[in-house]
């Protein structure tokens, strides 16, 4: 019998679990004063790249892929001074994002692991 794992975009509660979190993220983003700089006055096109992108790189489909190609995320983040603090905080927005729409801790801890990589992965600037 083959056994079946779950997705982690799955365990989330997919499309409308991942969109409720970008939908609860960006508010702090944009408030944070180390980030919300880095971001344009139109924040709906950022948010709908990185629901796109949290959707496959969680394990749903390839929306990011199919409409962008290669996500290529470093390469995408290279024109933003990105420091170690501004990766701490964009993770600080993101754990509050997920406590503010309920996903338990222990799921919380999940994703954030997931994330850490990537997030420290992009600094391209030493500390200030």
């Amino acid at each position: 019998m083959e056994r079946y794992h779950k997705t982690l975009y799955e365990v989330l509660g997919g499309e409308a679990a991942i969109r409720r979190i970008v939908e609860a993220f960006y508010p702090k983003v944009q408030a944070h004063p180390l980030l919300g700089p880095l971001f344009p006055e139109n924040i709906f096109p950022v948010m709908e790249k990185q629901y796109m992108f949290l959707t496959q790189f969680f394990g749903g489909p390839m929306l990011y892929s199919d409409e962008y190609g290669h996500p290529m995320m470093r390469a995408r983040h290279m024109p933003f001074e990105i420091t170690p603090e501004r990766a701490e905080a964009w993770l600080s927005c993101m754990r509050d994002a997920l406590t503010e729409v309920g996903v338990p801790e222990d799921l919380r801890s999940v994703v954030i692991d997931r994330l850490s990589g990537p997030a420290h992965h992009f600094v391209n600037t030493p500390s200030s």
